[in-house]
């Protein structure tokens, strides 16, 4: 199996399917724990400091808008450039293209602040991004929101093609 074949990458990893769309396997995350009252975000129970997950998209899926209530720092490690759309807490649409290719207006890493909405689509079709992606606070699923378009779109009207475009029509069980 090649380099430039997403299975090469989903089977030499170990990845899993991931609900938001797309490939992931935990690879990192802290041995320290952080607590809800040393932070400005109120979480149930405490959390690593951080985790860090291998995440592959193929250009035949996407990832669906989701918020998190930590900050995640996405970093590139193979295959095409990944566009990460965002609507941020206060409503505004931004895309950032994650890759190498810097004359084109990509960069290595990005980040996405804790309680943006977001998701994530192949920029090349019949090929895949291979990224890593770690959040600090560490990721629990009970702070992974995932939506629907029409929650979406009851609040962000102005961003109805995008939404329609990086949202489930329904949440699939």
């Amino acid at each position: 199996m090649k380099q430039n074949n997403p299975q090469f990458y989903i089977s030499r990893l170990g990845l899993a399917p991931h609900p938001e769309g797309g490939y992931f396997k935990r690879t990192f995350h802290s041995s320290e724990n952080i607590s809800d009252s040393e932070l400005t975000v109120n979480f149930d129970e405490k959390r690593k400091l951080y985790t860090s997950i291998y995440f592959l998209l193929t250009s035949k899926d996407i990832s669906h808008f989701h918020r998190l209530k930590s900050d995640e720092l996405w970093y590139f490690h193979a295959g095409s450039p990944l566009t990460i759309h965002t609507i941020d807490e206060s409503g505004n649409y931004n895309e950032y293209k994650l890759g190498l290719k810097l004359d084109n207006g990509e960069v290595p890493q990005v980040l996405v602040p804790k309680n943006t909405i977001f998701g994530s689509s192949v920029m090349e079709e019949d090929t895949f991004s291979l990224v890593g992606c770690m959040v600090s606070p560490g990721f629990e699923f009970i702070d992974f929101e995932l939506f629907t378009q029409s929650e979406l779109l009851k609040d962000y009207p102005q961003h109805e093609d995008i939404i329609k475009k990086m949202a489930y029509k329904v949440i699939p069980e």
